[in-house]
């Protein structure tokens, strides 16, 4: 499109489908629920589809659903001979054609309040998304920009303010200015692009997994636009048919605590192949008491799976014997690194 001979970008789009309802918590009740309820609905999801599978031998954990293959001994133990993983669950079809290319950028870790934050350089991210910043070239692949997804930890309080104690009015606007500083960011995003905002373990949302969405009075600026959604951790989406499922890095933090792994990405395709996003909840990852259900059983393969506030940028691709292929991705912190992760959506 040309207007008095100057060229005028227009900004890509992808059709959204909203896929955090299996991760909603509606009409919490406490009163007489027990964990052992989650343990026998993770093992009912899981346990037949272990049968007749190709054993793998992986490292484990706690809370993982696996079968086991050997004999019982004299003594009345069992030897262990091998582990059958459930592995990657079936995948949906992408399009065969997706036309364009269209981008995706994760980010996570704003920490908007740190005191070591540089504002300028989230500042600078912003005007690259929007497309006021770099020559016509870098313009155009701004213009390809369909989708922005903030996995966690946008915000940061000073650690004196959580005492006990109350607080004064000076301290009391010490914990709003971190949200009023993000939402003006936030709002000049949600302008042009659709934004997801996920909850992380630093934000005030909920402790335990899945955590509900952050509250909108939170956003007064960037609410007001239909683009702006605030939405679950673990969070999944379908960008014209492409799934995406990601978390704030709690549940792979968790793993790295109690088990080994050359790097976050092994834990990724561990949790894809168990087809679980958080087994070692609630063990030692709260989680709440579901009764009637595990929501964080994968029943079906991402084409994107992604975590965030990691150390440091990482991708693999996953490849599935039935032709699934899984990218993980792990989100480092923008704080630290000032570095976000754009994808190429296909």
């Amino acid at each position: 499109m040309e207007i008095d001979g100057e060229q005028i970008l227009q900004r890509k789009h992808s059709h959204y489908r909203n896929l955090d309802e299996v991760f909603m918590v509606r009409n919490e009740v406490y009163k007489g629920q027990q964990y052992s309820q989650i343990y026998f609905a993770r093992l009912h999801m899981l346990r037949t589809l272990l049968y007749s599978l190709v054993p793998h031998w992986k490292p484990h954990i706690p809370g993982v659903v696996v079968a086991f293959l050997g004999k019982e001994s004299g003594a009345g133990s069992f030897l262990v001979h091998d582990i059958l993983e459930a592995g990657l669950p079936p995948q949906i079809e992408k399009p065969l054609k997706l036309g364009d290319d269209k981008y995706v950028v994760f980010m996570s870790g704003l920490s908007v309040g740190n005191s070591t934050s540089n504002p300028l350089q989230f500042q600078l991210l912003v005007d690259h998304i929007t497309g006021h910043l770099g020559d016509e070239n870098e313009q155009r692949i701004a213009a390809e920009i369909v989708h922005v997804v903030i996995a966690g930890n946008s915000v940061e309080f000073a650690r004196g303010l959580f005492n006990g104690q109350n607080l004064g009015s000076k301290d009391q606007s010490k914990l709003s200015e971190p949200f009023r500083e993000l939402d003006i960011l936030l709002t000049q995003i949600a302008a042009g692009v659709p934004l997801d905002i996920m909850p992380g373990p630093n934000d005030p949302a909920n402790f335990y997994l899945p955590q509900q969405p952050l509250n909108r009075c939170l956003f007064p600026g960037s609410s007001v636009y239909n683009t702006f959604r605030s939405c679950t951790n673990p969070h999944s989406f379908e960008l014209d048919s492409i799934r995406f499922v990601g978390t704030s890095g709690q549940n792979i933090d968790d793993l790295d605590k109690y088990s080994e792994a050359k790097d976050k990405l092994d834990f990724l395709e561990r949790t894809l192949r168990w087809r679980h996003l958080a087994p070692s909840a609630p063990n030692t990852l709260g989680c709440y008491p579901f009764t009637d259900r595990d929501p964080f059983v994968i029943e079906s393969c991402p084409h994107v799976y992604f975590v965030g506030n990691q150390d440091m940028f990482g991708s693999r691709l996953v490849k599935g014997p039935e032709g699934q292929l899984t990218q993980l991705i792990t989100i480092p912190k923008f704080c630290e690194t000032g570095v976000a992760v754009v994808v190429l959506q296909q």
